[in-house]
């Protein structure tokens, strides 16, 4: 949602991020990293204190209503202005990354 607001007002998206995190054998993103599931539980209810300072557990939805909960979500390369890693910035592409980690290049 963040890097689709700042292209909608022109500001530039920046991903500041450890190297470590770049996985070097997967080419799409999108299609390829496994998108973690939570229990639903975690956004149909809430917790905090009643007016007599129980803690309670509410629900914030009908019951029926289904729910999904994910852990994260990728962010589109198109939204990113650049990628900001120790190895300093690049593109948020493959080219970028690469020529910012030439080790990984595969050969032709």
């Amino acid at each position: 949602m963040k890097a689709l607001a700042a292209r909608d007002n022109h500001v530039p998206f920046y991903v500041a991020l450890p190297s470590s995190t770049f996985d070097f054998e997967m080419n799409d993103g999108l299609r390829q990293i496994p998108i973690e599931e939570r229990d639903e539980h975690e956004v149909r209810f809430v917790s905090g204190k009643t007016a007599d300072g129980l803690l309670a557990e509410v629900r914030v939805c009908p019951e029926q209503t289904p729910a999904k909960n994910y852990g994260f979500d990728v962010t589109p390369a198109r939204l990113i202005t650049g990628l900001i890693c120790e190895r300093g910035i690049c593109e948020a592409t493959e080219r970028g990354i690469l020529d910012l980690f030439p080790e990984h290049r595969r050969p032709a």
